[in-house]
C-alpha cells in the first residue's frame, strides 16, 4: 500500500544534512511505515542529483552508495504507467498548470492514484492545489 507521492525534492532533503528538518524525518517514517509511489523517472532524477553533487564535493562517492542503499530499502513503488501516459495525459497537464512535463509526471501519478503528494518544489505545490491533490507536509 502506498500512502503518498513524493517527488525528488522531497526524497532527496533526506540525503544532505543542511537539508533534513523535522518535517522531511517525519515524511522519512512515514514512507518507511506506509510506502510511496513514484514514477520511473524519480529513480533517474535521485540519480543525477546525488552525482551533481559528488561532482561538486558536496558529498563523496561513498555517501552516494550508501544514501542510494538506504533508500532502497523504504517500501516505494514504482508506476509502471507513466510512459504511456507521457505524450497525452502528462503533456496536457503540464501545459495547462504551466509545469515541465517531469513535474507534471508527479502530479498526474497523484490525481490517477488518489494519493496526497508531497513536494518542496512550489510551483508544483500550487498546481497541485489548483487540480484539487492534497499536499502533503
Amino acid at each position: 500500500m502506498s500512502a503518498l507521492v513524493i517527488d525528488s525534492s522531497a526524497a532527496l532533503s533526506w540525503c544532505f544534512e543542511d537539508e533534513a528538518s523535522a518535517a522531511s524525518d517525519m515524511l522519512f517514517q512515514q514512507v518507511r511505515d506506509q510506502g510511496a509511489v513514484v514514477p520511473g523517472l524519480w529513480h533517474l532524477e535521485v540519480a543525477n542529483v546525488l552525482l551533481q553533487a559528488e561532482k561538486r564535493g558536496r558529498i563523496t562517492a561513498a555517501d552516494v552508495a550508501m544514501r542510494l542503499d538506504l533508500i532502497a530499502e523504504l517500501p516505494i513503488s514504482t508506476d509502471h504507467e507513466t510512459t504511456a501516459r507521457a505524450w497525452r495525459e502528462i503533456l496536457a497537464l503540464a501545459r495547462a498548470q504551466g509545469l515541465t512535463t517531469y513535474d507534471a509526471t508527479y502530479l498526474e501519478l497523484a490525481i490517477r492514484r488518489g494519493l496526497p503528494l508531497v513536494t518542496r518544489d512550489e510551483a508544483l505545490v500550487a498546481a497541485a492545489e489548483r487540480t484539487g491533490v492534497a499536499v502533503a507536509a
